[in-house]
């Protein structure tokens, strides 16, 4: 890749001569040029300046010197091939990319970046100074053929001179050049990168420094948790400080464990809604309660129950008094419920968990010490958001805070058929520890009991 810069102040730019920007340099990775403006200009003072027309403060860079400039750095008389074709490409070079910093342009992202680097073979940076470029250079190049225009900015603040974002520019497109990075995985797990996220916390040694440690799973040996930890980091990270990436991240870039791990945390990929709540219900979530979880029971419900049988246990077991009974006793019932930020009345899942249980299947397999789940919904338009993972947890760690022991082993049962149910459920850390017979209308259905914990 070419690259030409042209500003008053060249001596600003030997940095570009060190460190990997200089190895690529050294390696013909990168060929950067570097002039001084006031080579182009006529008079003896050497002049790049004047006042501004209609008045004002400041001072404004001349057309007629940046015209010299550019027309000689973008259209040099040197024949195309005397600067050479990118690697592994037949055609002539792209045209090239005219990149003026100023704070009223583009946001130069990483997204921008590599589009740049895929593209271009030949940019030219104009580094502006003062109140900046007459406006008129930047209109008569983006209406002159053979060459794009690109007005970028490093954020919202203005500093002296477009040098500084000019080194940024150049630091972040080089770094992207085959062969400039020698590792080239550094280019995909870092902020901003391939994976779109903020970096994960990095650490070395001494493992004790100033009274903090390195975390203890980046010392076991496994990658797996390793690789889990820091992703987790990455996301933790990204939401706190960048959730904009997040909220505009593509969903399909997100697995199972990365969306329940976001859903934990207030953010799900639903047709609703991109922000939720997950919190423990309470007296008003009483007939939108019990509405989702009569159109919800049916769907885990075997084919053999019929239809008349399902909606008479529905009758029975989900009226709104039957359930606003269970939400005033909360010494013994707890549920919880997600909807989307701001629209408590849209309910998209619920559980239902029973802090004090006397029934056979805690007796039997959790020793009369176990909570018992009794329902766990998600509304299927959820599915594969993460949403129902996130319940789970939710549910759980919140029972376990009411009955004041964070290591209380939860039961519960579902149909030995529902095998999407068992492998949810498995994979969230239960086990099937049992059978158990349960009655839907005076049908016997066939149950396996789960535990998450060990009995007690």
């Amino acid at each position: 890749m070419n690259i030409d810069i042209i500003s008053v102040f060249p001596q600003f730019f030997d940095a570009l001569q060190v460190s990997l920007m200089g190895k690529a340099q050294d390696k013909d990775l990168l060929h950067i040029s570097v002039h001084d403006l006031r080579s182009w200009t006529t008079d003896p003072h050497r002049t790049v300046d004047d006042t501004p027309c209609g008045g004002g403060a400041g001072m404004v860079m001349k057309p007629d010197v940046w015209g010299q400039a550019l027309d000689e750095c973008l259209f040099p008389r040197a024949k195309s091939e005397d600067r050479g074709l990118v690697e592994g490409r037949d055609e002539a070079p792209a045209v090239p990319l005219l990149a003026i910093p100023t704070p009223s342009g583009t946001p130069l992202t990483q997204r921008l970046v590599e589009r740049i680097a895929r593209e271009r073979d030949h940019l030219v940076i104009a580094c502006g100074r003062y109140e900046g470029i007459d406006s008129r250079v930047s209109r008569h190049y983006e209406a002159r053929e053979g060459v794009d225009v690109l007005e970028f900015s490093l954020g919202d603040y203005v500093l002296n001179g477009g040098e500084v974002a000019a080194c940024a520019l150049i630091e972040a497109v080089g770094r992207l050049v085959p062969e400039v990075v020698g590792n080239p995985m550094s280019l995909v797990e870092e902020s901003h990168g391939a994976g779109g996220l903020l970096e994960y916390d990095s650490y070395t040694r001494p493992v004790t420094w100033r009274g903090l440690d390195v975390p203890e799973v980046l010392l076991g040996g496994n990658h797996a948790l390793i690789a889990r930890k820091r992703r987790e980091e990455s996301l933790e990270k990204t939401l706190a400080r960048r959730p904009d990436l997040l909220k505009t991240c593509d969903p399909k870039t997100l697995d199972k464990h990365d969306r329940q791990f976001l859903a934990l945390r207030g953010l799900a990929w639903i047709p609703e809604a991109t922000e939720i709540e997950l919190r423990v219900a309470n007296q008003a979530d009483c007939g939108q309660l019990s509405a989702l979880a009569r159109r919800l029971f049916p769907l885990a419900c075997p084919p053999e129950l019929s239809k008349d049988v399902i909606a008479d246990f529905c009758e029975k077991n989900f009226n709104d008094e039957f359930m606003a009974a269970l939400l005033a006793d909360s010494e013994n019932y707890q549920f919880c419920v997600v909807h989307p930020q701001g629209a408590p009345q849209k309910l998209l899942a619920y559980t239902l968990i029973e802090l004090r249980p006397n029934n056979v299947e805690v007796r039997e397999y959790g020793e009369g010490a176990a909570l018992y789940m009794s329902k766990c919904y998600a509304d299927p338009s959820v599915q594969g958001s993460g949403i129902a993972g996130a319940i789970l947890q939710y549910a759980i760690e919140q029972a376990r805070v009411a009955v004041a022991d964070e290591d209380r082993s939860v039961i519960l049962g579902t149909n030995e058929g529902n095998r999407r149910a068992k492998a949810f459920y498995k994979a969230h850390g239960f086990k099937v520890v049992g059978r158990r017979i349960f009655d839907v209308g005076g049908v016997a259905n066939r149950d396996v009991v789960m535990r998450l914990g060990s009995a007690r």
